[in-house]
């Protein structure tokens, strides 16, 4: 596919300055290693390296055209009259929005719909499309764990958040060819700051919950929850589909209802535990493996039955049936929708292997989410609740002591372990959360215990176990692999706890070398 510059850059938000003429471009990259002849090179800054630098590589690698944020007087040594320039206030958003421009604008040939919030993302993110396709719609579906159009599913990558924009227009491009007329989206905070979405019509915006998590990355709790904002302010800005509301799906339990809900769109739909809200829920009966409840909905009340268990988990099946009454659709495919669902890679995933005692991988990393699984493990045992988790280096430092303390105060037994510490010192994260630990009951070497290596812990937690007690692994979940310094070792959580229950451990890791 080839295209004409000068048609590319009408997608551009803003241009500041150009220099040269209109170009052939045969493909967009941001990464000049990358780059083929007839390439747009974007220079993206920040990060581990300025884009701007490698300008002058990128176009001896053959790129006849630039976008960056740098006026020209301020590049040196760069072959002038090589390569078309184009000065644009914001590299990485022009990125988006050109990827987009690539693809011929795929979601404005679908009705979009983004999740974001800090937990619950991927679980509500998979219970709307399963709603969507119980309803006979044609879908398809991006999250953390995959992306899936036309009947083929993708892993989207190691630790992946919402992916880069010539992943997600690709992806959605992809949907439209294999004939989906609605998408959805999982957004990560990460990806509306970088603006990976730039270029993609939302049409419905749901939020789950805007706890506290990624500071590392924004700076501050403000910072964090602009960034999630930007999904619902951005809403009715963004190209118009005829017949197709903007609709805010909103939880009026989460404090984020409090800033979101004066942001304009043509419809709020909210959605509660408690009430009151458009849709609410009634008659809720938790048990060990499932949870029923009454859904209550503008076009009426469902009873529905979900694999799924926990009041974080209703709260999920509330924001997928706000969708549906968003989009009103039947009250019966709203039921089956969600009771198709029966779990979402590592959430609250439960392996079997004969034991006599429950065992539970779950990605809960924040200090809500940990807090939120823990209190359904006690729903679903009357036993003792033994908990391995442990947080990540290189990223916000408050949660340690948070996590630390919920988990002292709900599980009976706590085992500190390795979660991607890459360049700090494990020992020093772990020494923060047992601290905090102690200060919520537990007593170090009694129901406390600080395992460097996550294959031994979780084996330790295993043999811990009784008949009728509940072990749960949190913080990696679907995760394929664990960062230790700046290399990804593989690591399956699961694969983990399966060789645990048969008394073995998993040794993929430098701190069982």
């Amino acid at each position: 596919m080839v295209k004409r510059l000068n048609e590319l850059m009408t997608a551009l938000p803003s241009v500041l300055g150009r220099v040269g003429g209109d170009v052939e471009v045969s493909g967009i990259c941001a990464d000049s290693r990358r780059i083929r002849p007839g390439h747009l090179f974007v220079a993206i800054p920040g990060g581990s390296a300025d884009g701007h630098r490698f300008i002058a590589q990128a176009v001896e690698e053959g790129a006849v055209a630039v976008v960056g944020e740098r006026p020209p007087a301020a590049l040196s040594d760069v072959p002038w009259g090589a390569f078309t320039y184009l000065q644009v206030p914001d590299a990485r958003q022009a990125w988006g929005w050109l990827c987009a421009a690539w693809e011929g604008f795929p979601s404005h040939a679908l009705v979009l719909i983004g999740v974001t919030g800090t937990d619950g993302k991927t679980t509500t993110t998979t219970l709307i499309d399963a709603v969507l396709r119980a309803a006979g719609l044609e879908t398809g579906m991006v999250s953390t764990v995959s992306a899936r159009f036309g009947g083929v599913e993708v892993d989207t990558g190691l630790h992946t958040t919402t992916p880069d924009p010539p992943d997600v227009q690709r992806y959605l491009a992809r949907m439209v060819e294999s004939g989906a007329t609605h998408a959805v989206l999982e957004v990560t905070s990460h990806g509306l700051a970088q603006h990976r979405v730039a270029g993609c019509a939302f049409d419905i915006a749901v939020v789950t919950n805007i706890t506290h998590e990624h500071l590392d990355f924004h700076g501050s709790l403000e910072a964090y929850q602009q960034a999630k904002a930007s999904l619902f302010a951005g809403l009715t800005a963004s190209f118009r589909k005829e017949g197709i509301p903007k609709v805010a799906v909103l939880n009026r339990d989460d404090d984020s209802y409090r800033y979101l809900s004066p942001l304009p769109a043509d419809r709020h739909i909210i959605y509660s535990l408690v009430g009151p809200a458009d849709v609410t829920a009634a008659d809720v009966a938790y048990r060990p493996g499932a949870t029923q409840l009454t859904a209550h909905l503008p076009q009426g009340q469902v009873r529905i039955e979900t694999h799924l268990v926990g009041a974080y988990n209703v709260s999920n099946v509330l924001a997928a049936a706000a969708v549906g009454a968003a989009l009103d659709l039947p009250l019966e495919a709203i039921a089956a929708g969600v009771a198709a669902v029966r779990g979402v890679p590592g959430r609250m995933e439960r392996i079997d292997e004969g034991q006599d005692f429950l065992a539970i991988v779950d990605f809960a990393h924040t200090p809500n989410a940990l807090r939120q699984a823990l209190t359904a493990a006690r729903e679903m045992t009357a036993g003792r609740v033994i908990v391995v988790f442990g947080c990540a280096g290189l990223r916000d430092r408050e949660k340690r002591a948070l996590m630390g303390r919920s988990a002292g105060e709900l599980a009976d037994v706590v085992v500190l372990t390795a979660e991607d510490p890459r360049t700090e010192d494990l020992d020093e994260i772990m020494a923060v959360s047992a601290a905090a630990a102690r200060q919520g009951g537990k007593r170090l070497g009694v129901d406390l215990f600080c395992i460097r290596d996550r294959g031994q812990a979780i084996l330790a937690a295993c043999q811990m176990a009784s008949a009728g007690d509940l072990v749960i692994a949190c913080g990696k979940g679907h995760e394929q692999s664990m960062c230790f310094g700046d290399v990804e070792y593989p690591w399956d959580d699961r694969q983990a706890m399966r060789r645990a229950l048969h008394g073995e451990t998993l040794d993929t890791l430098p701190t069982a070398r």
